[in-house]
C-alpha cells in the first residue's frame, strides 16, 4: 500500500514537472544573417609609376607594377597587382602611329572586351570621367558575379590607346569583396586623374 501512494506521488510529481516545462515560454528563433569577414584597408596614399613607359600616373603604395607576362603581351603591358587584396588592374597600351585603322580596332576590341562581360553582369553603367589633364575616360562600372568589375579607357585617337580592366585572382562573391572593389575603384580613378603621357 506504502509502495502504491508513493508511486502515485511520484507520478503527481512527474506530471507537474513535465505540465511547468511546458508551460514555460520557448524564445523565438531567428536565424542570423550569413556574415562577412571584416576586411581592414589601409588609407589611400601613392606614387609616381617609374619611368620607362610612354605614360605615367600615380598609383597606390600598396600595389606592385608588374610586367604583363601573357604571350599576347605588348611592351608597355603593365598589371598594377595589390598582393594584399588579389586584386589586378591589367593596363594595355598601344601607339597608334595615327592610322585611323588601327585607331577604330582598338575601340573596337575595347567594347568587345566590355561586352563579354554580358552574359554574367546584370547592369554595365557606361560614364565619362573628365581629368583635369583634359582627357576623356570612357568608364564602365559592371554589377553581378563576373569576373571584371571595372574597365576603362582613353584615347587621343591619334596616337595614344590606354585601355585597364580590374580582376580579382580570387572566388570570392562580388558582393563580399564589395568593399575591396570601390577601394580599388578609388585608386583607378586617381591613376587615370594622374594620367599624363610622355
Amino acid at each position: 500500500m506504502a509502495d502504491l501512494r508513493f508511486l502515485r506521488a511520484a507520478g503527481a510529481v512527474c506530471s507537474l514537472l513535465l505540465v511547468a516545462a511546458s508551460c514555460t515560454s520557448t524564445p523565438d528563433f531567428t536565424p542570423k544573417p550569413k556574415g562577412y569577414n571584416r576586411i581592414d584597408l589601409p588609407p589611400h596614399t601613392y606614387r609616381l609609376l617609374p619611368s620607362g613607359h610612354p605614360y605615367t600616373f600615380e598609383y597606390s603604395r600598396y600595389a606592385k607594377i608588374l610586367r604583363d607576362s601573357s604571350y599576347l603581351a605588348r611592351p608597355h603591358w603593365i598589371n598594377v597587382y595589390y598582393p594584399s587584396l588579389q586584386a589586378n588592374v591589367q593596363i594595355t597600351y598601344s601607339d597608334l602611329q595615327g592610322q585611323p585603322k588601327l585607331f577604330n580596332r582598338m575601340l573596337e576590341d575595347a567594347r568587345k572586351l566590355t561586352s563579354k562581360h554580358e552574359i554574367k553582369a546584370t547592369a554595365i553603367d557606361e560614364s565619362v570621367l573628365k581629368t583635369p589633364h583634359g582627357m576623356r575616360v570612357a568608364v564602365f562600372e559592371l554589377q553581378g558575379e563576373v569576373p571584371s568589375q571595372f574597365q576603362f579607357y582613353t584615347t587621343d585617337s591619334t596616337r595614344h590607346f590606354f585601355r585597364g580592366a580590374l580582376y580579382f585572382r580570387t572566388a570570392t562573391a562580388n558582393d563580399s569583396l564589395a568593399p575591396v572593389i570601390e577601394y580599388v575603384k578609388a585608386d583607378v580613378v586617381h591613376l587615370l586623374n594622374t594620367l599624363k603621357y610622355q
